[in-house]
């Protein structure tokens, strides 16, 4: 294909209205409806025409209509008032300058495959992307300095249509940046910002563009570069696309591409936050950086490790990315020599002896001090799955935490809703949102006027659906009538259920459908009738989730289901938007425990959409009995078709019994017991799950402790780190010699709560010192795994008994109920971010 150049060109702006660029070129308008405002005013039918795009809107939008607007007195008005908080927005001081004024040089970076920040940027494909979008716009409002790193794919993610036999069709559209609110990124003396990547055999260049999100910038690579080969120009084509070779291409250009864009950029960051395994390939390129400063590969890793968080989404092993060694050695074989190592030593840093292959998930765990879960119950189901990597740790002490996911709530609330909280929780209401006690405020908002608000948005949003079917029957060259009756698909007045997310099957989208006839007689209730709206893409390489898709549109084209069961085509924020505001009941059924997270619901709950889910994710932290629905109970089963039977049949019951009942018991035409609950999922939700909580908790316990340990793991040459990797060294090559000499254990003849036991234990350490292990009591509930709820007490030293032998002792203080106590003994330093971020334990024998 010959070559050419692009331009776009803006018209100018009549000078009243100037900074409309501006407002542009920054994702804060996003969530401020007022700024959006701006732009659909000017022309609603464009702005809807070019998905929201602001600049695109600009570069498309009729000078007539400009100029008008610059003369229009009110228009003039809210211009002036968005610009006032634009200003206030990016220059007023923040939380985290007003909490942490001595810690203003901190700086984190977060890599992340995909960022679902807006639908004009479609670079992402579901939850991950959201979460991480969400993620850069709470940092922004928090006035965290943070910067982002993703990847600028060409094609995105892919545009669904739905053919005329019900089945998915990927489509890739292509984007041009020029059109986007992207912007090259420049260097400080000017120029743009072109890194290269070593690939096997030749360099491939990448460019760094930026996205400005509030305060928050994300930077993005982009391989679509003139001196790049064809086939190296669509590396970044693609998010999750082509092969293996593909991802492990793509995962080199974020992780090791990601660190040189920053370091060319002149950023350094004090923290590194990897979002998932896929980034995990920052470790390499940093690690080169400080052997080639002198530094060991082994006290490398322990500066690596001091500052880096980790964050894992994937319940499941399949879902991690594992390379073969041959690929490894193929696409990373250039840092042997650079990491003056061997293929075995590389190898070594991330290898998965059970799938036999290079684990970026391991790889991510093995350097970085600080990882977690999206949820209490993905921390635990995390632990299981990698409890190969602490033997004899028990589950709650391995070095694996867990930060609840949450959502931006300014961006998912509808603007209806909003004006609500303005109203009855105050003007200031998102100055504060994880502040729960204000959020009590939503019981004083009237029945009838937070009824009639969600009318008003399941409205708009049965009218948003039904344009999406009629644009798709038309498409499809259906038959008139056919086109025509869609019109008449759904109602306003019908308790309408919404599922809406990424059509894998352990989501089981088809439970509702075990039982077509109970399903039949639910959705065609002449008095209490049910209509419910599918939505959601599966990956173009994941069959099975493709014929759910199929599945549910051959079902809402038969009789009995035709115009109350439907499916909305090409699911992105926008749509995700609309069904979020609108329906009555969001519905999850994923098959426990395989739902790290979770957010949709969340976004349902901040416009009191009543949440009705499988307690997995985030939802049994959520869930008290008043403020949604639960189907089935808090277990996990052994036969997944028990398993779904059993669920299927739970929420048949919720939906006969409970739900339907509530939503149509009417007084004075309002559902007094459904608004109630309502309510309840305001009061308790929002304020908890919301990003603004999560990222002030990753700032507590993980930004700004990476940021002291990377500190101090570099200062002095790296001295600490060469200790600490020395120390790990030494005792790990002597931990073999530990044992217990003798325990003797002194208790009163008659038990009683609050007796006293004496404990005396003689230790023989070998060559290690007492001074660098911990001898303690583990104390706790009896249960099917061991001990849990567990209390430590350590043993005091007393003194030596003979050469390498020496004694402790404690006294433990007996609770009611029967206990559990046993003797170990593992490493300590204090600069260790975990008692166990060196796994070793040795156990009392036969206690």
């Amino acid at each position: 294909m010959y070559s050419f150049r692009t331009v776009s060109v803006i018209p100018d702006l009549p000078e009243q209205i100037c900074r409309l660029k501006e407002l542009a070129r920054n994702l804060w308008f996003s969530w401020h409806p007022q700024a959006e405002l701006l732009f659909s005013s000017l022309d609603a039918r464009l702005w809807e025409e070019v998905n929201h795009n602001p600049v695109k809107f600009l570069l498309y939008a009729d000078t007539e209509k400009l100029q008008k607007a610059a003369a229009n007195p009110a228009y003039l008005a809210i211009y002036s008032s968005v610009l006032a908080d634009f200003d206030k927005y990016m220059q007023g001081e923040t939380w985290y300058q007003k909490t942490y004024p001595e810690q203003t040089s901190q700086l984190v970076a977060y890599f992340s495959a995909e960022f679902g920040v807006h639908e004009s940027n479609p670079v992402y494909s579901g939850g991950l992307g959201l979460l991480a979008g969400d993620h850069c716009k709470s940092a922004s409002d928090l006035g965290l300095p943070f910067v982002g790193v993703g990847i600028l794919y060409k094609q995105g993610y892919f545009c669904q249509r739905i053919n005329r036999e019900g089945r998915q069709e990927a489509h890739y559209c292509f984007m041009d940046f020029n059109e986007m609110t992207v912007t090259p990124a420049a260097l400080p003396e000017g120029g743009e910002v072109i890194i290269s990547v070593r690939l096997p055999g030749r360099d491939v260049y990448i460019k760094v563009w930026q996205l400005q999100v509030g305060r928050t910038v994300i930077y993005f690579l982009d391989s679509d570069l003139a001196q790049n080969s064809r086939e190296d120009r669509l590396l970044t084509a693609k998010l999750y696309g082509g092969n293996q070779d593909t991802r492990i291409c793509q995962e080199i250009i974020l992780g090791i591409g990601g660190v040189k864009a920053l370091r060319r950029l002149g950023i350094y960051p004090t923290a590194w936050h990897m979002n998932e395994g896929h980034a995990a390939l920052t470790v390499l390129e940093r690690l080169r950086e400080y052997v080639q400063r002198g530094l060991s590969l082994a006290a490398a890793r322990e500066v690596v490790r001091s500052n880096t968080v980790f964050t894992t989404h994937t319940p499941v092993p399949a879902g991690h990315d594992v390379f073969s060694a041959d690929m490894v050695e193929r696409y990373l074989g250039e840092f042997y020599g650079d990491l003056k190592t061997d293929r075995d030593g590389l190898l070594a840093l991330g290898w998965d002896e059970g799938r036999q292959g290079f684990n970026m998930t391991k790889l991510a765990l093995n350097h970085a001090a600080y990882t977690n879960g999206v949820s209490k119950l993905h921390g635990v189901v995390t632990k299981k799955m990698f409890s190969h990597l602490y033997p004899g740790i028990p589950l709650e002490e391995m070095p694996i935490h867990a930060i609840t996911n949450g959502v931006h709530t300014e961006t998912w609330v509808a603007p209806e809703i909003r004006k609500l909280f303005e109203k009855y929780i105050g003007p200031e209401w998102a100055g504060n949102i994880s502040d729960p006690h204000r959020w009590q405020n939503v019981y004083s908002i009237p029945d009838q006027e937070l009824w009639e608000t969600h009318q008003v948005l399941k409205g708009r949003m049965i009218k948003f659906v039904q344009n999406n079917i009629y644009r798709r029957m038309d498409r499809n060259f259906q038959p008139l009538e056919l086109i025509r009756e869609c019109a008449g698909y759904l109602s306003k007045d019908v308790l309408t259920i919404g599922f809406a997310r990424r059509f894998a099957t352990y989501k089981r989208a088809y439970l509702l459908f075990t039982d077509k006839e109970r399903l039949a007689r639910l959705v065609n209730n002449p008095e209490r009738p049910v209509q419910i709206i599918f939505a959601g893409k599966a990956h173009p390489a994941d069959q099975p989730g493709q014929e759910l898709i199929k599945m549910i549109n051959e079902v809402s084209a038969e009789e009995p289901f035709k115009g109350k069961i439907v499916f909305v085509e090409d699911y992105d924020i926008n749509v995700s938007r609309h069904l979020l505001q609108g329906v009555d009941v969001w519905l999850n059924t994923p098959r426990r425990p395989l739902e790290a997270s979770g957010t949709s619901g969340m976004k349902a709950a901040v416009n009191g959409v009543i949440n009705c889910s499988i307690l997995d994710g985030w939802w049994p932290e959520a869930y008290n009995g008043e403020n949604g629905f639960a189907v089935g109970t808090a277990r996990d089963y052994e036969n997944e078709e028990v398993q779904d039977r059993e669920d299927a049949r739970s929420l048949f019951d919720l939906l006969e019994q409970v739900i339907v009942p509530y939503y149509y018991r009417r007084v004075e035409g309002v559902p007094r017991e459904w608004v109630r609950r309502m309510k309840d999922c305001l009061a308790t939700i929002p304020w908890q799950f919301s990003t603004e909580r999560m990222v002030k908790e990753y700032t507590q316990r993980f930004y700004l402790p990476a940021a002291g340990r990377g500190e101090a793991f570099s200062a002095d040459s790296y001295r600490l780190a060469v200790r600490v990797q020395e120390m790990k060294k030494f005792l790990t090559e002597n931990w073999h010699q530990i044992s217990f000499r003798a325990v003797r254990v002194e208790q009163p003849p008659l038990l009683k709560e609050n007796a006293e036991i004496l404990i005396l234990a003689e230790v023989f350490l070998g060559p290690i010192r007492p001074g660098d292990i911990v001898v303690e009591v583990v104390y706790g509930k009896v249960s099917d795994h061991g001990l849990a709820q567990v209390t430590l007490m350590p043993l005091i030293f007393k003194r030596q008994v003979a050469e390498s032998v020496y004694e402790y002792e404690t006294n433990i203080v007996l609770i009611r109920g029967t206990s559990g106590y046993t003797l170990r003994i593992r490493p300590k330093d204090d600069c260790f971010a975990h008692p166990f971020e060196l796994p070793l334990v040795k156990w009392a024998d036969n206690f």
